[in-house]
């Protein structure tokens, strides 16, 4: 069958513009990965150097994690996209307890646009004081040249305009490019970190440091958990749903049956990197502020909230079960969701339309709620207690390795949407619809 020259056009357009969406997104995690290799300056490198070898495995590899190696090598970069989730954090909260901003999300794109600006302007101020905190850390860190007044202006104001820049690319990578941009820039981060980490631990296998054997156990342990987070990340709970009879003119339309899928774990991959990044803010001040005179139980406050401590653990664990709750609670409402129903004519079988209905629906979302936080925080740590089974320092931590896998899973599923769509513009146009009214 010979193929429709316009047909074979907006096939052809709607690739071209997959291929420069992902074009734009290779770009910028490309310029973003060329923002964290540039110095900030009037910073001595040795002393940097001997710092990050002093405190390996503690809280400042997890902020390098998020960083993408942007912190060890201090660059213009070295904030990351923290301030930006933790403003974040912060603006749900307050969407949670204040009507008025409850109203605004409420209020469609311009609500939308409104609670940005004011996460942007809460970017600004939080980047603002982690700046200052940072370059008086590396004063009295003794890793700077010069500790006058022109080393803090320049520190400051090029580390916050860093965080800026991460926070307007990462809306640009979403807006222009495929996927969500600043889950798309951390897990560029953490993937660059891999071959050096692939590369140290074969090194410490080969100096006997660490036993062969049981490197092969733990990568084999990573596939494992690979298979048990995809599995549970294609996992869904569908609820059974009946249409009742509708007239529309002189058609009378029967009745059809279809299912409201609900994800099991409907928060993703944010609960780690929410409760990561709270956990991020005491500690990174403590270990900042902690040689200071007078501030040295900052350093024990530090120490009990580094990676592997049992108050860690507790803290961490406490938190991705508490933002699972939270983050569910403001993308899904189960009263919005029976209203819809109601209004577009169906029904739960056995279920009552309205409230009974909502109840239902939130009982249903509240269990898998449960189950979905437990295994987020299953993932999380379980990797972090075989590190500290096998006394190995591990890139691919739990919290890692589900942003990895989530992220990329949803680019593609982000990708195939974006081809899906030009295929059933074909479809559209190869049933001839324009000439449908003619026929007749």
């Amino acid at each position: 069958m010979a193929t429709n020259p316009g047909q074979l056009a907006g096939v052809q357009a709607g690739l071209s513009e997959l291929r420069s969406r992902l074009l734009f997104v290779l770009l910028a995690l490309l310029i973003y990965r060329v923002g964290t290799h540039i110095p900030l300056p009037g910073i001595n490198p040795v002393q940097l150097a001997a710092l990050f070898d002093q405190n390996q495995g503690g809280i400042l590899d997890l902020f390098n994690m998020f960083s993408g190696g942007a912190l060890e090598r201090m660059s213009i970069l070295a904030l990351g996209v923290v301030p930006y989730i933790t403003s974040s954090i912060i603006m749900n909260l307050m969407t949670m307890m204040y009507p008025a901003l409850q109203q605004l999300r409420k209020e469609g794109e311009a609500g939308r646009r409104k609670i940005t600006q004011y996460t942007r302007y809460g970017t600004l101020g939080i980047s603002l004081v982690q700046g200052v905190s940072l370059s008086v850390t590396l004063a009295n860190q003794g890793l700077a040249f010069n500790t006058g007044f022109s080393f803090f202006f320049v520190a400051t104001t090029t580390l916050v305009t860093g965080a800026l820049f991460m926070m307007w690319l990462g809306e640009q990578i979403t807006e222009r490019g495929v996927g969500n941009g600043i889950s798309l820039i951390i897990f560029s981060g953490i993937v660059s970190g891999f071959p050096s980490a692939i590369g140290r631990s074969f090194e410490a296998a080969r100096q006997g440091d660490i036993n062969i054997i049981a490197l092969l156990a733990i990568a084999m342990f990573a596939v494992l958990i690979v298979a048990f987070v995809v599995y549970v990340e294609r996992g869904q709970r569908r609820i059974a749903v009946n249409y009742a009879k509708r007239q529309q003119g002189r058609r009378v339309y029967q009745g059809q049956s279809s299912h409201l899928p609900l994800k099991i774990n409907m928060a993703g991959v944010i609960p780690a990197i929410f409760a990561s990044s709270l956990l991020l803010a005491p500690a990174s001040i403590a270990q900042w502020f902690g040689q200071s005179p007078g501030w040295d139980w900052l350093q024990q406050v530090a120490l009990v909230l580094s990676p592997g401590q049992p108050l860690y653990i507790i803290a961490f664990a406490a938190g991705i079960i508490f933002f699972s709750f939270f983050y569910t609670a403001i993308q899904f409402d189960p009263k919005d969701m029976a209203e819809n129903l109601q209004r577009q004519g169906a029904y739960v079988p056995g279920i009552r339309p309205g409230k009974q209905t909502a109840r239902y629906i939130d009982d249903i979302v509240t269990r898998l709620t449960v189950f979905g936080a437990l295994y987020v925080t299953l993932v999380c740590l379980l990797p972090e207690f075989m590190v500290v089974f096998f006394n190995i320092t591990f890139q691919l931590g739990g919290t890692a390795l589900l942003i990895i896998v989530v992220v990329a899973m949803d680019f593609m599923s982000q990708v195939q949407s974006h081809l899906m769509s030009s295929q059933y513009a074909k479809l559209m146009e190869k049933s001839n619809l324009k000439n449908y009214g003619r026929k007749r």
